[in-house]
């Protein structure tokens, strides 16, 4: 039996975090071999592929946070990686909409962090909202002008380009069952039976993050649980009652940014996402079940410990998949004119959200691994935005450990 040849570098995971990490290691160390292998049949197959396409500003993250800072580089270059390789997008600002007085003091705070962050942030009242968004309703706003709209899917397209071009090799349809290490190099066992060798592993599986962690002898700390997306879409005759991107004030006590109204690239109009537990880590349909993810999320302590802390919310969440009727009500405090009959279904996504064993939610982008092994384990929304310079850092950390310097923590 042949020996399989040894890469330098393998990423398991061709999302665009995992593309943009094996793009950022070809720029900085030409002469590596670096493959990228996915299970599926291409690139951006799940989160990447399926989001609302928002290239976002980073005003919602806490200053010096990972996520802020990677959110606002990446708000920066995104546009920029779009008209270099002619990736549509439009950067098009948003507007936060507070709809009640309660949130008026939040909606003040997130002014007062746009500032911080160095963001362009205008305050806007009723007349000046009806000005830039007719049919929105609003006691206050503000508008944040970085925020953009891209097609991200088409930025992990490129990014697989830019990796071949460069001589990296990407690898589809290898399902990674064993990972060996015995000291000289590790063996990567796939679904298909040809094992692969490698000198360092960078883990980007994003919902299957924790269980390659576990294959590859790593404890990470944390499970991830799958939160479904639903979207709407506006029927083709209302698309005329979103101008651009609007977003709700966020609610402190929910992780989750609330269900907005988002203008795509190709005209057409999203809301949502809500965030319901999902019963597969590829649980895209309500009806989607897999006994062991389901039994694995369950046997998790922290999935019971979220549960209590936030069932309140969920439950709200749960009513809004159930109920097209309750779904349009809940939007209608941003768009009053709008009607069940405008809305018609649009496919859904999967958050894979990292959660702790005492039910907190990690809230930032969280690296770990060490000795060969580097591990992205969790890195939802902005990672699609921020992935750029996402893959710079956890190139860094690969290069790190391929110089035999440890794979970060």
């Amino acid at each position: 039996m042949t020996t399989p040849s040894r890469r330098d570098v393998t990423v398991v995971g061709a999302g665009i975090v995992g593309l943009a990490t094996a793009y950022a290691l070809l720029q900085q160390e030409p002469h590596a071999s670096v493959t990228v292998i996915d299970k599926e049949d291409g690139p951006a197959r799940h989160q990447t592929g399926r989001n609302s396409g928002v290239i976002h500003s980073g005003i919602y993250y806490r200053p010096g946070s990972l996520k802020a800072r990677y959110a606002l580089a990446g708000a920066a270059e995104t546009p920029e990686f779009c008209a270099e390789h002619g990736i549509p997008y439009e950067v098009t600002g948003k507007l936060i909409v507070a709809t009640r007085q309660d949130e008026l003091p939040r909606l003040h705070a997130l002014i007062q962090r746009g500032r911080e962050h160095g963001l362009t942030v205008r305050e806007l009242g009723p007349a000046q909202i009806g000005e830039r968004e007719p049919e929105v309703a609003g006691l206050a706003a503000i508008h944040v002008a970085s925020t953009g709209i891209c097609d991200f899917a088409g930025v992990a397209a490129a990014l697989a380009g830019l990796v071949e071009d460069a001589g990296g090799t990407l690898q589809y349809g290898r399902r990674v069952t064993a990972i060996d290490h015995d000291g000289t190099g590790i063996t990567l066992r796939t679904q298909d039976g040809a094992p692969l060798r490698t000198r360092v592993l960078v883990n980007c599986a994003g919902l299957y993050s924790d269980r390659l962690a576990r294959l590859a002898g790593h404890e990470p700390g944390m499970r991830i649980l799958p939160f479904r997306g639903e979207f709407y879409e506006l029927v083709p005759q209302r698309r005329s009652l979103v101008r651009g991107l609007v977003y709700p004030v966020p609610d402190p006590a929910f992780p989750f940014l609330g269900v907005h109204l988002t203008r795509d690239v190709n005209g057409g109009v999203h809301l949502g996402p809500n965030a319901v537990p999902a019963l597969a880590r590829e649980g895209y349909r309500r009806r989607t079940v897999r006994l062991g993810d389901l039994a694995d999320t369950a046997a998790f302590p922290g999935t019971w410990r979220i549960a209590r802390r936030h069932w309140r919310q969920e439950a709200g969440e749960i009513r809004r998949s159930l109920s097209k009727r309750a779904f349009t009500a809940d939007a209608r405090r941003l768009l009053p004119a709008l009607r069940p009959q405008d809305l018609v279904r649009a496919p859904a996504g999967v958050r894979a959200q990292a959660v702790l064993p005492d039910g907190t939610l990690v809230d930032d982008f969280l690296f770990g691994g060490s000795g060969p092994f580097v591990h992205v384990l969790n890195a939802p929304s902005p990672a699609a935005t921020a992935a750029l310079p996402i893959g710079r850092e956890v190139a860094r950390r690969a290069l790190a450990a391929l110089e035999g310097g440890g794979g970060g923590g």
